[in-house]
């Protein structure tokens, strides 16, 4: 089986970002309609300009993890794993509630992704937890005229040490000019294309992409795994693949807060006024090999 893209969706232009003046984000997934996109919640483009000001903007999540890979630049943090360098991914998962956010510092420019990833209904009260995955120590995949990095899943005979909740693929691809690859995706996960850089043609009905939009697959179901085709245009590309098992589980959506019903955003906010969120600082941060 082909997978195909189903539909294409321009991520809208930048806008000012919650860390005030220096701090431009746009959405690449919104989080407006949950049926379409489960597993994923939201993905954020951020862009930060903030020369080496220190940033103290402390806020707590819950119900669900965050991935965030670093495009460009260098963000300092001891408290939450440590410097973060471009290709590094951060992978908290928030489970019953934590407070982070105290203590960054980014060198220069700075452009990364934040991903929310629910977690299953049954385990989204699960400990925190905060996990480093290095760039340089991710497995990569090389063919002719592409580099494919791993922070999660399989392609060709590379797979992620990642350790998942959600069944989840989470590729970088780097095509040169023209190049032509094809990843197996499995047919039950629900995925999308972003293109960071250059363009391509994707899926077996070779829809265009370019810089700036996103290409949704369409939803097959079933056992086994579809094939995904991508080809390069004239200036190459870099593509990321993100693809998850859908959870089928609705949520409830309040601010930083995601739980099954209203009652549990009620008694977050509770929990979080009385001071019972663990801070990020105290868990462990294992970094996770190849």
């Amino acid at each position: 089986m082909q997978r195909r893209i189903d539909r294409i969706v321009a991520v809208p232009p930048l806008a000012p970002g919650f860390l005030g003046p220096g701090h431009l984000s746009a959405p690449v997934v919104a989080s407006n309609d949950y049926s379409q996109t489960d597993p994923f919640i939201l993905l954020m483009d951020d862009h930060l300009d903030l020369g080496s000001r220190l940033i103290d903007a402390p806020h707590p999540h819950a119900g669900f993890e965050t991935i965030t890979l670093l495009l460009e630049g260098a963000v300092e943090d001891q408290d939450e794993g440590g410097d973060l360098a471009a290709g590094d991914v951060q992978w908290m998962t928030a489970g019953s509630g934590v407070i982070h956010g105290e203590t960054l510092r980014v060198n220069g420019r700075v452009r990364l992704l934040q991903l929310w990833l629910t977690l299953p209904a049954a385990e989204r009260w699960t400990p925190p937890a905060l996990r480093i995955l290095r760039g340089d120590a991710v497995p990569t995949r090389e063919e002719p005229g592409t580099r494919v990095r791993v922070y999660s899943g399989v392609s060709g005979k590379m797979r992620s040490a990642t350790p998942n909740h959600v069944p989840l693929l989470m590729l970088d691809f780097e095509l040169a000019p023209h190049a032509v690859f094809e990843q197996l995706v499995p047919s039950c996960y629900n995925g999308f294309v972003f293109v960071v850089a250059g363009a391509a043609t994707v899926g077996a009905n070779q829809a265009s992409l370019a810089v700036g939009q996103v290409g949704w697959l369409d939803r097959l179901g079933g056992e086994g795994d579809g094939a995904l085709a991508m080809q390069a245009g004239s200036q190459g590309a870099r593509l990321l693949l993100y693809a998850g098992e859908p959870q089928g589980d609705p949520i409830v959506s309040h601010g930083p807060f995601i739980g099954n019903s209203e009652e549990d955003i009620r008694r977050l906010f509770a929990e979080y006024r009385a001071g019972r969120f663990v801070r990020v600082r105290t868990l462990a941060t294992p970094v996770v090999k190849s």
